[in-house]
């Protein structure tokens, strides 16, 4: 079976479910081919003839046949049983109808580790292998007994220099390693049997362990997968990429998402390889995201009526109100709040799901056309209102908890605003605006696609992930990464847990699934913000003596200034330059959403990190009470 070009595949392994499960979400998904492991063909019920005719039914090819174990080098009393083994594996790999096997390094304590005993062990192999038009990769696991580098490796099937022996390359073996990757245009292009690709965060810890629980989907993680594969296909390889995925999370999530997310890593990181070596790619390349021009939220008539007014203790002035449908605009500087109280269409239907909340985003871009390609080639499905009076006459994609993400080129937002809705002179206008912009976005996700809306931004818009934070709330941890644009233009956290009272636990349940939870807004002078919300009446969060305290120790503010900042509910951070990031929290609207004032000074990146578990507590205080203003 010749193999498949410059395609995409996946291991059984990565997948939850039977095989015959495991298979269906791969082709479903639209993977070419997978690779069969071993111990999902040994559980199965299937005869592998009838795996085989499953596979031709789905239009999958088998791409590859793995592990095999323990073979080279070999003391002689276990040598033969090794080659009558791999024989078997032979006769299996021709029922199953694929030409393709992977043997990983030897991690047995009996294995020898002598040069010349495994060249030989693998020339002797690759004679055999070629008597049935096989082809055997050798792999070098991380933790691999005498081999654990692919440079070694490479070495070996150089030295056996046979037509049926090469090498398959694994990102998670060599770069959990640190080997660099520009050892890899050492390899003749023709000698890769097969690549095997995964991400994951980087962490301290056994090899074994980190392999087996914590990989995951190139975008997902913190590898350098993209420029891994650039050396890859620099060497001429143009077989397939394939997913090999071990990791605690996947193995309980739906074998659907999984694999849709797989296929849209494998575009990505392939994408992302061919722009690192200045060639031409199907997609287009990735359009940044340069702010959030609106924030959408869906409400009754009634709750309509509540949001506007605690809006406008927030600072925001009625200033629209939309030619044809019962939608009002909200202003604060560069900041829109749209409330959506329609009783048909989407917003409807997602404020009957989630109750009053924020049911869509508005991002600005340069070229909306090729965002919308670059999703469509990424399997990211689109939202296409009419267009028609009564509709807001923008494309959109579908966003997390089914919220809408809705594109504008930057070139036509005002044009959208005026040509949309009706100016209205606020009555009573603010001096000067509290807050300018904003500054980021907080979802809450389900554990299960925490993974999976991380890569969502980074595929479409090129978001750089920041390092994973653990924020401790009173009820159990809460698990936060944080996405952002180069020049932190948009930002976006993403916050999932398992413990079922935390707050964030709680959002989902009564949000009836994930969604946005929080819009932090940006201020130049968080005092005189903090100052005009309390005194325009605004419902904010209060912040407990001991953290005042506690900030005395950290920072050395005096009395006046800790004073201060207790009477008005702010919190402060600052990062190893000295740069500082001052916060102030609004009470949640129906425990469903809240607003976030922040000052960014210098050069600060981060996002209050070591505040948020005071912030969690304090708003625990509240979690019997509903705020309606």
């Amino acid at each position: 079976m010749p193999i498949a070009r410059n395609s995409n595949a996946i291991a059984t392994v990565s997948l939850r479910g039977t095989l015959e499960e495991k298979l269906a979400a791969a082709a479903a998904a639209g993977f070419a081919g997978v690779e069969i492991f071993e111990n999902d063909l040994i559980g199965s019920a299937l005869t592998p003839r009838e795996v085989k005719s499953m596979m031709d039914d789905l239009g999958l090819a088998c791409m590859l046949y793995q592990p095999f174990r323990d073979f080279e080098g070999m003391p002689d009393h276990l040598r033969q049983r090794a080659f009558d083994r791999a024989e078997r594996k032979f006769d299996l790999m021709a029922e199953l109808n694929t030409d393709r096997i992977l043997f990983c390094s030897n991690c047995q304590p009996a294995a020898l580790g002598d040069r010349a005993r495994i060249v030989d062990d693998f020339r002797e192999l690759g004679d055999r292998a070629a008597q049935r038009g096989i082809i055997v990769g050798y792999e070098a696991l991380a933790w691999g007994r005498h081999i654990n580098d692919h440079r070694d490796a490479w070495a070996i099937v150089e030295a056996v220099d046979h037509p049926a022996i090469g090498i398959i390359l694994d990102s998670f073996h060599s770069l959990s390693r640190g080997i660099p990757s520009d050892s890899i245009r050492a390899i003749p292009g023709n000698k890769i049997a097969f690549v095997q690709l995964a991400d994951a965060p980087v962490l301290d810890m056994d090899l074994l362990y980190w392999s087996r629980h914590f990989r995951n989907l190139p975008g997902q993680g913190g590898l350098e997968v993209e420029a891994y594969v650039a050396e890859i296909l620099r060497t001429g390889y143009d077989g397939p990429l394939s997913l090999e995925i071990f990791n605690d999370r996947f193995r309980s999530n739906a074998a659907r998402m999984v694999a849709e997310d797989g296929h849209r890593s494998l575009d990505y990181v392939r994408d992302a390889a061919l722009r690192l070596l200045g060639r031409p790619s199907t997609m287009p390349p990735p359009q940044p995201a340069l702010g959030a021009e609106f924030v959408e939220f869906a409400a009754e008539a009634h709750d309509s009526a509540r949001l506007g007014s605690s809006f406008a203790t927030l600072g925001f002035d009625l200033c629209g109100e939309h030619r044809h449908k019962r939608v009002t605009r909200w202003r604060q500087g560069g900041i829109n709040l749209v409330v959506n109280a329609e009783n048909k269409g989407f917003a409807s239907a997602y404020r009957a799901a989630h109750g009053p909340s924020i049911c869509a985003i508005g991002i600005r871009v340069r070229d909306r056309n090729a965002v919308l390609a670059r999703a469509a080639a990424l399997g990211i499905k689109a939202y296409n209102p009419e267009g028609r009076p009564g509709r807001m006459a923008m494309p959109a994609l579908r966003g997390v908890g089914g919220s809408l993400v809705y594109l504008i080129d930057e070139n036509e937002v005002e044009g959208l605003w005026a040509r949309e809705f009706t100016p209205i002179e606020p009555s009573d206008p603010m001096p000067a605006p509290h807050a300018h912009g904003v500054d980021h976005l907080a979802a809450v996700v389900h554990n299960d696609e925490f993974l999976s809306w991380q890569l969502y931004w980074r595929s479409l818009f090129g978001l750089e992930a920041r390092a994973a934070q653990d924020v401790i709330d009173p009820s159990g941890l809460v698990h936060s990464q944080a996405l952002q644009s180069a020049d932190g233009a948009f930002r976006v956290t993403l916050n999932a847990t398992d413990a079922r009272e935390t707050l964030s636990a709680r959002f989902l349940e009564q949000g009836l699934g994930g969604g946005f939870q929080h819009v932090a807004l940006t201020t130049d002078d968080i005092f005189a913000t903090a100052q005009a919300l309390h005194d325009g009446g605004a419902a904010m969060l209060e912040i407990p003596g001991n953290y005042y305290d506690d900030l005395a120790a950290r920072f050395g503010f005096d009395d006046a200034m800790l004073a201060r900042m207790a009477s008005l509910g702010i919190l402060y951070d600052e990062d190893a330059n000295g740069d500082g990031f001052w916060q102030c929290y609004s009470r949640a609207f129906d425990k469903l959403f809240f607003f976030e004032f922040v000052q960014r000074d210098g050069g600060y990146a981060g996002y209050g990190a070591p505040n948020a578990g005071v912030r969690l507590t304090a708003q625990n205080r509240f979690r019997e009470v509903v705020v309606t203003d």
